[in-house]
């Protein structure tokens, strides 16, 4: 028996080496003119597109720890008149709150002057001036609501439409329809920066994930200061054409195995290698800003490569040159559950020019039209005070803001309450929002799924969603 089994250990080693010499030999046949490894734009599913293309790109910026709307773009003076006392018990009764649940509820004034500004004259913060400049470009939406309270869940909210972890994120969602016409940069990329005066709550990898569609459409972050991408450079002594043998060497026995199994892991798992590869030389060119006139730069306000919001929004223009799709901009430190009058003067300072740096130039260069950014947190805060300094999460009312795309600029869209407490005009959903972003791209959000679990999943989620006919231009 023993001998048996030894003699059947032994041709099963024999039958696996002569395998593996021969998938080798395959590799290295293919290797006999070497190729250089490069990347190819990364492909959509949606082709035609069922609808008119308005935008061809996305740039979203994130403010995450959820900025107050009652000190930037949604102007309260009855807030201001009952500032110390009690909130009406009639719009808070039965309520979800965060933190403030059970509390006493204290009417909390704005901690900063709103002016009117843009061609209509809409009253926002005085601390904006800049944004204030460009509202002309700008709709400006103050009744979008969300349905989390807590900044984890509401990301997700945010960015995938759900609050269960493990679906894709906007980004892969539009870039698994358009794919990209970026050959040597991911379709999808990720900035964050850190800035001053709030809580640093931590952004989670998962919130551009893939989730269930193939890991090729999953976002990819580059840092805005020191490497852009860790392990990019190649080791001292390896040279860019012989990291390129490597990787066709690799790919040819990623390619022999793929030709087996036929998992659509194996062919992600090439087209990265080359976009590796490719981005060994495109990424240090992303980022060197030396081309950039010092008039340029001067409307940024920045110093490239500080890492700074500026900073990134510089790059978000530049990935949006080269073709990248979606491009997702975070910027941290809007969690002002205690000093938001001096937290959202940092905020101001380190995103007002930026914001309206980033629609300037985008549109003299022509692509303002083409490129559709919105401005949003994950919630807003509430107008009762906390602590008598801050404001507390808040689900009911928040201010967000779109321009290029297809948008009708100069526009305020929906109302909050008297006190900035509930959207009751024009109310929309973070639903809605994805939707109308959809629509821009020239996708049907209630047409665009993908079968997961036996359910038909979407961006826009199962409850009825529509899109923002009415800001459009």
């Amino acid at each position: 028996m023993l001998d048996h089994r030894l003699h059947n250990a032994i041709a099963r080693r024999a039958f696996l080496g002569k395998t593996a010499q021969g998938v080798g030999a395959a590799a290295l046949a293919s290797l006999a003119t070497p190729q250089p490894a490069s990347a190819a734009p990364l492909p959509g599913v949606l082709d035609p597109l069922p609808l008119p293309q308005r935008a061809k790109r996305v740039i979203w910026l994130t403010m995450a720890g959820g900025p107050s709307h009652l000190e930037t773009f949604d102007h309260k003076p009855k807030l201001a008149e009952l500032d110390g006392q009690p909130m009406p018990e009639s719009m808070t009764k039965g309520q979800q709150l965060a933190q403030l649940q059970g509390q006493k509820l204290v009417c909390f004034g704005p901690q900063h002057g709103f002016k009117p500004m843009g061609p209509n004259g809409t009253h926002i913060c005085e601390l904006f001036p800049q944004i204030g400049s460009v509202l002309g470009d700008i709709c400006l939406i103050r009744s979008m609501t969300t349905d989390a309270i807590n900044h984890d869940p509401a990301h997700m909210f945010m960015n995938t439409g759900s609050q269960i972890a493990g679906r894709p994120s906007m980004g892969s969602w539009v870039t698994y329809g358009l794919g990209s016409d970026a050959a040597d940069l991911p379709g999808f990329v990720v900035l964050t920066s850190l800035g001053k005066g709030g809580q640093n709550q931590p952004i989670a990898a998962r919130q551009w994930s893939s989730g269930f569609l193939p890991s090729r459409y999953q976002g990819v972050q580059l840092r805005g200061k020191g490497d852009p991408v860790l392990y990019l450079g190649n080791p001292a002594g390896v040279t860019r054409d012989r990291q390129g043998l490597d990787i066709a060497a690799i790919n040819a026995l990623n390619s022999q195995h793929d030709a087996l199994t036929g998992d659509p892991e194996i062919a992600t798992r090439i087209a990265q290698y080359e976009m590796a590869f490719a981005m060994q030389t495109s990424v240090p060119e992303l980022m060197d800003t030396q081309g950039e006139s010092a008039t340029t730069l001067e409307l940024y306000g920045c110093q490239p490569g500080d890492g700074s919001f500026a900073s990134n929004c510089l790059l978000a223009r530049r990935l949006a040159e080269r073709g990248v799709r979606f491009i997702q901009l975070y910027h941290k430190d809007w969690d002002h559950h205690g000093g938001v009058k001096d937290g959202i003067t940092y905020k101001a300072q380190e995103i007002d020019r930026a914001c309206m740096a980033l629609i300037t130039d985008l549109k003299n260069r022509g692509m303002l039209d083409s490129t559709l950014i919105v401005w949003a947190g994950e919630f807003g805060r509430t107008p009762m005070s906390q602590g008598g300094s801050g404001r507390d999460h808040h689900n009911k009312a928040m201010s967000v803001w779109l321009a290029g795309g297809g948008i009708k600029g100069g526009l305020v869209y929906g109302s909050t309450d008297d006190l900035g407490y509930a959207a009751v005009e024009n109310v929309c959903t973070v639903h809605d929002l994805h939707a109308t972003m959809l629509n821009q791209l020239g996708i049907r959000h209630d047409a665009f799924t993908v079968k997961f679990q036996g359910l038909d999943a979407k961006l826009t989620g199962v409850e009825a969603a529509r899109v923002l006919t009415d800001i459009l231009a």
